[in-house]
């Protein structure tokens, strides 16, 4: 692929930059670098994480839930990632993975929707993860209350450190 340079002259090589302007902007390419970024992301909130002991999730099964929500691109699709793809991403066995499952579905966090092919029969289970989305969404005023108490208690706090100062001048 040749590119024109400003003078009009033929360039060859075409930079990173070039390539994916939008990723060496973006502010995860800069902390992460474009390379780890363009091998793909996942959104996740960071309530799932600060609420993780209000979920009552164990490390496993948050890594096993992350994993699932992974693979969910879009809102109207549910994911159906397999319990061996899972296994082998986590180290554990299918048989962990299918128990760590039993443990979402009992919390109510994903619901396991199966899946048949017409001519192959049974195929992988498809999530649903609105367990997950309804309960982030009833704890999130908690979190939103504590965050708000936080910034006025650090607030008074730099207000008072500031007029004892004062005071003792």
């Amino acid at each position: 692929m040749t590119d024109t340079n400003q003078d009009g002259t033929q360039d060859s090589k075409v930079t990173a930059e070039k390539k994916s302007p939008k990723s060496q902007k973006s502010p995860a390419s800069q902390k992460w670098g474009v390379k780890v970024m363009d091998s793909g992301f996942c959104m996740l909130p960071s309530l799932l994480l600060r609420a993780q002991r209000r979920l009552h999730l164990n490390p496993t099964q948050l890594a096993v839930l992350i994993q699932i929500v992974d693979h969910w691109w879009e809102a109207g699709r549910k994911p159906y990632p397999s319990k061996k793809e899972l296994s082998q991403r986590l180290g554990i066995g299918e048989r962990q993975v299918q128990r760590y499952l039993t443990d979402l579905e009992e919390e109510g966090l994903i619901k396991r929707v199966p899946r048949y092919a017409a001519h192959k029969g049974r195929m992988s289970n498809m999530y649903d993860l609105q367990g997950l989305v309804d309960k982030l969404i009833e704890l999130e005023p908690d979190f939103r209350e504590a965050r708000e108490q936080a910034s006025q208690t650090r607030k008074k706090a730099a207000s008072l450190g500031g007029l004892q100062a004062a005071r003792s001048s």
